[in-house]
């Protein structure tokens, strides 16, 4: 079934309707940013193309085309990449370098884990892989560049198939040009994936596949959106009213797409882009949408976004810089508003400056150095709602030396009254004589932290590799305090090109415990990268003190008419707050329990609720002991 959808005035809207936009903008009382919001260049697009695909199962080939003589080209995105203009360099002063004084020069002396999962993953036809991938109920489905898909058996790693090109979903099949999303979006049981049309054939569209059901080797909405820039480097995020989009484009603008009707399947779903300044000299600045995960904020929160900006690019700090989008679907005309000017939090002094020719990172045996991915935030910015306030993880590439990058990491903490943003901590970690780069981060359930990340030095057999580390909740701050692990050890240099990444991606497990991984490593075989995907858990804390081999366990079920709560091993008897959400984040009820020998027991009356899916939250207010459970009344 194909159903073709009228296309948007791209000059955007004749003037009346003009009119009426910037007259709903201001009427709007949006009190979440602590910026007024302003009226701007609203962009409205309905989907030019919808189709219900064919079962992915239908479309699964054999891996015969995948052998070791493949020729692998690279991207033709490299021309859209316009390095910063560094105005300034550490040779102007040191507030322009690298402040050791929060290098992590060491690695951590916790016990390193070992990873659960631990297989192979796939590669495309372009130089970088751009692997991307998530976890589900009981799939784990992967992407990389141009633009194939597998999915997983997530329990034993066991391939369930093989779709070489994404395209091949739409009705007729569309052009594979890369820069792949994938996401599991567990709040509506459904899978996300994306990619971005191949500019040469003139196609400069979005693609983007919602599946029907929970399984992703099932039917898929097919959508086909065309903002009228090329959308480079497009980053997705999952947030209550709609899926939000970045992209790196010749002006800067920031998409919601109606994640409402695009999961009920609907020909007449929309996205509205509104545009904004990044004030920096760098054509090349993609800041990343927030990422809920653990659960979504209330309907109609508006979406943070997240850029860094570097002193030594223009006048202004080494920060973290956050604007607020906010979007009202009603019908007729949806409105949208931004801030007016991002709020800022300074960090700690950094150098983000790479090389002119991209060549950063060294290899053993070779003088080929690999691009350190600098002047951005890598993806994604995992944010989530805890008993008080809301987090933000973040992490980009560093200079430490003209021989070793390193990553700083950051975590951002919004207070639930004044909604300001604060700094909670940040580091920076490069230990021993490595680079680290292509990093993804996330914080799970307990508040622990896991970095992934590439390492190479010029160092024999210090080969592009993938591993990890990570903290504790209640751990030193600005420290990663697990030992290193090396998920895979790479083999071998890459000298056909210095294209590295262009990004690596970590995601949660919907059991909030377990992090998975997928990301890029040399071999020393044609085509001499491979992907890995793994898995991985770290250590939990209970309550404000920590016990590493003990961990609450919190139980939801319902009984008759009641939701009961049940808390047990818990590390203390302190006051909790139990919280009960509906799927879209508003919440319905809320109480304090206090616990008695280290176990609580309550429960909420759901007689008047409708037969659906709700989450239930277990917290201790400004900590990061949290549980979040999904529960459906019947």
């Amino acid at each position: 079934m194909e159903t073709s959808c009228s296309l948007p005035n791209y000059k955007f809207i004749i003037m009346k309707n003009v009119f009426l936009i910037v007259v709903c903008l201001l009427a709007g009382n949006y009190s979440f940013s602590q910026n007024t919001p302003t009226p701007a260049k609203v962009h409205i697009i309905k989907c030019t193309s919808f189709s219900v695909s064919k079962p992915l199962s239908d479309l699964f080939e054999t891996d015969a085309s995948e052998k070791d003589n493949r020729k692998m080209k690279e991207s033709e995105d490299k021309d859209e990449r316009k390095l910063p203009t560094y105005t300034f360099t550490e040779k102007d002063g040191q507030q322009y370098g690298e402040d050791m004084s929060i290098r992590q020069t060491a690695a951590g002396n916790r016990q390193s884990t070992s990873t659960i999962a631990n297989w192979a993953g796939q590669v495309g036809n372009f130089y970088p892989t751009d692997a991307t991938g998530a976890a589900g109920p009981n799939h784990y489905v992967q992407c990389v560049n141009s633009t194939p898909v597998k999915v997983f058996n997530k329990t034993n790693g066991a391939l369930l198939g093989t779709v070489h090109h994404l395209g091949s979903l739409w009705s007729p099949a569309v052009g594979n040009g890369g820069d792949p999303i994938v996401l599991y979006d567990k709040y509506a049981d459904r899978w996300f994936l994306s990619q971005i049309g191949i500019a040469s054939n003139g196609d400069l569209n979005t693609y983007i596949a919602i599946s029907t059901t929970p399984d992703p080797t099932g039917t898929y909405y097919t959508y086909t959106f065309a903002t009228g820039q090329y959308p480079d480097y497009q980053k997705f995020s999952i947030w209550a009213d709609g899926y939000y989009m970045t992209a790196n484009q010749n002006t800067d603008e920031v998409y919601c797409f109606e994640r409402d009707s695009m999961l009920a399947g609907s020909a007449a779903a929309r996205s509205i882009g509104i545009a904004f300044t990044t004030g920096t000299t760098s054509s090349f600045y993609v800041p990343l949408p927030a990422d809920a995960d653990g659960q979504l904020p209330p309907y109609g929160t508006p979406l943070p976004f997240f850029a860094f900006h570097d002193n030594a690019w223009t006048a202004g700090g080494d920060e973290i810089r956050i604007w607020s989008m906010s979007v009202n679907w009603i019908s007729g005309i949806p409105t949208a508003t931004i801030s007016a000017t991002p709020d800022s939090v300074a960090l700690t002094a950094f150098n983000s400056a790479y090389s002119s020719t991209l060549n950063d990172i060294p290899q053993p045996g070779t003088t080929l150095k690999l691009d350190g991915l600098g002047g951005y935030l890598n993806f994604r910015a995992q944010w989530r709602k805890w008993t008080g306030y809301n987090s933000v993880v973040l992490n980009f590439a560093v200079r430490i030396s003209a021989t070793q990058r390193g990553i700083r990491w950051v975590e951002l903490r919004q207070d639930d009254s004044t909604l300001a943003w604060t700094k909670f901590q940040e580091g920076t970690y490069a230990p021993g004589t490595s680079s680290y780069w292509c990093a993804s981060i996330a914080m799970n359930d307990c508040g622990s932290i896991a970095l992934c990340y590439n390492k190479s030095s010029s160092a024999a057999g210090d080969y592009p590799s993938l591993a990890y580390t990570g903290r504790i909740a209640n751990d030193p701050l600005g420290t990663m305090t697990i030992g290193e692990t090396v998920a895979f050890q790479g083999t071998g240099a890459l000298t056909q090109t210095n294209r590295w990444g262009d990004y690596s991606h970590t995601c949660l497990d919907p059991d909030g415990i377990t992090f998975w991984h997928t990301g890029e490593y040399a071999t020393n075989v044609n085509p001499n990268v491979g992907t890995r995907i793994y898995s991985f858990q770290l250590p939990c804390f209970v309550g404000i003190a920590e016990n590493e081999n003990s961990e609450a366990v919190i139980n939801v079920f319902q009984s008759n008419s009641e939701i009961e709560i049940i808390g047990t091993h818990l590390q203390n008897d302190d006051e909790l707050k139990v919280d009960l959400f509906d799927i879209s984040g508003k919440q319905l009820a809320a109480k304090k329990v206090k616990s008695s020998f280290h176990s609580f027991q309550t429960s909420f009356d759901v007689s008047a609720l409708a037969k659906a899916t709700y989450l239930v939250r277990v917290g201790k207010e400004n900590s990061s002991f949290q549980r979040v459970k999904k529960i459906i009344v019947k």
